[in-house]
């Protein structure tokens, strides 16, 4: 019988079973790929975890995560989550909310006028008005003499979402000087004169801060303070304009009293007006259309702020939830303004607060009161070394902040508004 055992071979010198060149290179580019990644899975875990218990990135975890997220190139698949859920998760339709809910205290007819007539009643977005619904109440420190300087109303959003209510500010600027306070993450970069905290000295006349606009990757505009152009202006901008007299102003960059000159001390820009001439401006029903914000845009009911300018110079802010974009702007029109922009949206940046607290005393967040309790933003953020984006503040003036010198209700500042319409 043949065999059918393979012959004998002898073992092989020592050094000959070595696998080609290439296969031993592969490994190492296999190993060196998988470290790589590992660290970065592990940095990625690392900021995440860092972003998550860190108050600058919002309130919520949510807006953390978010804020993360955009920070390290995923905008687009941030946007996307966003709008996925915002589609899952629409405002309520229909309800009532608590009268109580419509303000209190003392009305804009109880108490001494300014050098700006007071208000009048606003109608609301709603079908019928409920009781109490529009009418001013006064909020925050008054001048030395009991002038009223803030006047707060609140409405309902719309005709749809009638359980929710919105909250609308209105300031004199005449009694009033604004600040623009920059932060280290908006715009970033610089060091700026004025950054949170809001320091002891400037909180003796402070009446109330507010929240200003986009991240400047997403504003679609520039940012100048501190006579140094930190983000080129871009022409048409919306644009909040704070005058070196502390006069603040509000329009489309380019236009007739609308660009550079000496007496400027800040310009902010967000997108393009919302408001122009007393009338909401074309196309802010367009879903398509990323003018009003890239992020999310403007057709999404969300926690949405906007600011605007009355005929008189008046200064109205507006913020709340279930807000289109054309919503946001038919309360802005509905509040007197003749040209609005929309600043910063979601639950974690719409911020509006008063002050009160014994005037020409140091005061704290603890003195603020939110525009709605339901903001999720406290008043101390204005007040605290880690707020890194920006803000406005409005002050009294000094003329106003004592007794001596202001000889009458209808004493005004030296102003440099620019005329409305």
């Amino acid at each position: 019988m043949v065999s059918t055992r393979p012959a004998y071979r002898p073992p092989s010198a020592p050094g000959n079973h070595r696998l080609p060149q290439s296969v031993y290179w592969r490994r190492r580019a296999l190993v060196v790929l998988s470290s790589a990644s590992l660290a970065f899975v592990l940095y990625l875990g690392g900021t995440l975890a860092f972003a998550l218990h860190n108050p600058t990135y919002g309130v919520s975890y949510m807006a953390r995560a978010a804020e993360w997220g955009r920070s390290h190139g995923m905008g687009s698949v941030i946007t996307w989550i966003e709008t996925e859920y915002y589609k899952l998760n629409p405002p309520k339709k229909g309800g009532k909310p608590s009268l109580s809910a419509f303000g209190k205290g003392a009305t804009a007819t109880q108490l001494p006028s300014g050098p700006l007539p007071v208000p009048t009643r606003m109608s609301t977005p709603a079908a019928h008005p409920l009781p109490g619904e529009g009418v001013w109440h006064v909020a925050g420190r008054t001048t030395a003499t009991g002038i009223p300087t803030v006047y707060e109303a609140f409405v309902r959003p719309n005709a749809i979402n009638t359980s929710y209510v919105v909250g609308v500010a209105w300031m004199d600027p005449r009694l009033l000087q604004a600040q623009l306070y920059s932060g280290s993450y908006i715009p970033g970069g610089y060091h700026f004169s004025h950054s949170a905290p809001i320091t002891a000295a400037a909180s003796r006349t402070l009446v109330a801060a507010f929240n200003a606009g986009f991240r400047m990757q997403d504003a679609n505009g520039g940012y100048y303070t501190d006579g140094r152009m930190i983000i080129p202006l871009r022409r048409g901008a919306a644009s909040v304009v704070v005058f070196k007299d502390g006069t603040m102003t509000l329009g489309a960059w380019g236009t007739k009293g609308f660009t550079m000159n000496n007496q400027i001390a800040s310009v902010r820009q967000n997108l393009r007006l919302l408001v122009n001439n007393g009338q909401a401006v074309p196309g802010l029903a367009n879903p398509n259309s990323i003018a009003w914000g890239k992020t999310l845009g403007g057709t999404f009911s969300v926690w949405r702020s906007g600011l605007g300018v009355t005929k008189d110079g008046a200064i109205v802010y507006v913020g709340g939830p279930a807000l289109s974009i054309s919503d946001l702007a038919n309360v802005l029109v509905r509040a007197g303004a003749v040209r609005a922009m929309e600043l910063d949206i979601n639950t974690d940046w719409v911020q509006y607060s008063v002050f009160n607290g014994a005037l020409n005393s140091p005061i704290n967040g603890g003195n603020g009161t939110k525009l709605l309790s339901a903001m999720n933003g406290p008043p101390s953020r204005y007040f605290a070394t880690w707020w890194n984006r920006d803000f406005y503040t409005m002050s009294l003036r000094p003329a106003y902040a004592t007794t001596s010198g202001t000889t009458s209700s209808s004493t005004t500042t030296t102003s440099k508004l620019t005329p409305a319409g």
